[in-house]
C-alpha cells in the first residue's frame, strides 16, 4: 500500500489546493464587486443570463448571490430601492427569502410569508424557469398536496423542459424524506434522465436518487433493503459516463462528480471513486459533504485520502517474475 499510495496521487491536487464552492470565472468578478457594495455587476450578469435563456446558469448565479446576500443584505436592499422592478433583483429576494423561511422554526408559517415575493419573480420574468424552481422548494415546505405540486412542475416544464434545478427540486419532494418513497424517486429519475438530451446533469437524477436512499440508511445489504444495490450501481454508471463527456476540471458537473464520488465509495468502488476525484481537480461542493459533516472541505479531503489508500491496498507489491522453461516459453 505505500508503495502505490504515492504514484496513485498523480492528477490529485495537493490538499491546499483544492477549494470549496469555488466560483466560475464570470460569478467571481461579480462576487467581488458585491463584497464592495456594488450590485451592478450581478445585475448585469442576471440580466444576461436572462436574456439569452441561459437558465442553469441563471439559477447557480442566483442561488450564489442569495447565498451572498444572506450576510450582506444591505446589499440587495440597495439593488432593489435603485431597481425595484429589476426581475433579476426580484429573482434574488425570492430565493433569499425563501431559504431564511426554511432556517426558521416556524417554517411552513414564515414560507407562506413570502408566497407572494416568488409570484412578483414569475411575473417580472414571465419566461424564466427559475421562479418556479423556487415556488417548487417553498410548495415542499408548505406541505403542498400532490395535485398542488405537479400545476408548479407544469409551469416549470412548460418554460424549460430540461431544467436541471427544476428536476432536483421534483425528486426532493418525492423522495422518501418528504412526500413520496424511494421507488418513486429512482422512478422518477430514471425516466428524466432517459429523456435528458445528450450532456444534461438531468442524467445525473438517478445517482441523486441513489445518495437520498443511501443516507436514510436504506442502502445498506440485506433482504429488507428498498431499492437493489444494482439499480443504484446502474446510477452511478449512468453519472460516471455523463461525468466522461466533460473535461477533467471543469466546474459545470462539479456538484455531480462530488456526488457521484461519495456514491462510488458508499457503493466500496474505490478505483471509480478515485478516478472522480481527479475529474473534480480543485472543484469541491458542499453538496453533499455538507450532509455528512461540519468541516465540509475536510471530508471531502479524508475520503479522496481513503481512495486512495483503499486503491493502493488491492494492488500487488511486484509483479511476479516470470520464469523461462526449457522450451524457451515463459512459464
Amino acid at each position: 500500500m505505500i508503495r502505490h499510495t504515492s504514484d496513485l496521487g498523480a492528477g490529485l491536487l495537493d490538499d491546499d489546493e483544492v477549494l470549496l464552492d469555488v466560483p466560475d470565472e464570470r460569478l467571481g468578478p461579480t462576487l467581488v464587486a458585491a463584497a464592495l457594495g456594488d450590485h451592478g455587476p450581478a445585475a448585469k450578469l442576471l440580466a444576461a443570463t436572462r436574456e439569452g435563456a441561459e437558465w442553469e446558469n441563471r439559477d447557480r448565479y442566483a442561488t450564489r448571490l442569495a447565498t451572498f446576500a444572506h450576510s450582506r443584505e444591505d446589499w440587495l436592499s440597495d439593488w432593489l430601492a435603485a431597481s425595484p422592478h429589476d426581475p433579476d433583483a426580484l429573482l434574488v429576494k425570492a430565493e433569499l427569502s425563501v431559504r431564511r423561511a426554511w432556517e426558521s422554526p416556524a417554517r411552513a408559517e414564515r414560507l407562506r410569508d413570502v408566497g407572494p415575493l416568488i409570484e412578483a419573480a414569475a411575473d417580472a420574468a414571465p419566461r424564466d424557469p427559475v421562479p418556479w424552481r423556487i415556488a417548487l422548494d417553498h410548495a415542499r415546505g408548505t406541505y403542498a398536496t400532490h395535485s398542488a405540486f405537479e400545476e408548479l412542475w407544469g409551469e416549470a416544464v412548460g418554460r424549460s423542459s430540461h431544467h436541471y434545478g427544476c428536476h432536483v427540486s421534483a425528486l426532493q419532494y418525492l423522495s422518501a424524506q418528504w412526500y413520496g418513497s424511494h421507488r418513486e424517486c429512482f422512478d422518477f429519475a430514471e425516466q428524466a434522465a432517459e429523456d435528458a438530451l445528450p450532456g444534461s446533469l438531468v442524467q445525473a437524477l438517478p445517482v441523486r436518487a441513489a445518495f437520498a436512499h443511501l443516507l436514510s440508511g436504506d442502502g445498506t445489504a440485506g433482504p429488507t433493503t428498498v431499492i437493489p444495490g444494482e439499480r443504484v450501481d446502474a446510477a452511478a454508471d449512468l453519472a460516471i459516463a455523463l461525468s466522461a463527456e466533460y473535461a477533467a476540471g471543469d466546474p459545470w458537473p462539479a456538484e455531480v462528480r462530488n456526488l457521484l464520488a461519495y456514491v462510488l465509495v458508499t457503493r466500496g468502488r474505490w478505483a471509480d471513486a478515485l478516478e472522480q476525484f481527479r475529474l473534480i481537480g480543485t472543484y469541491a461542493t458542499s453538496f453533499p459533504w455538507a450532509f455528512l459533516s461540519d468541516d465540509v472541505l475536510g471530508e471531502f479531503l479524508e475520503l479522496r485520502d481513503a481512495a486512495r489508500i483503499q486503491v493502493a491496498s488491492t494492488m500487488p507489491l511486484r509483479r511476479t517474475a516470470r520464469r523461462v522453461r526449457s522450451d524457451g516459453h515463459y512459464a
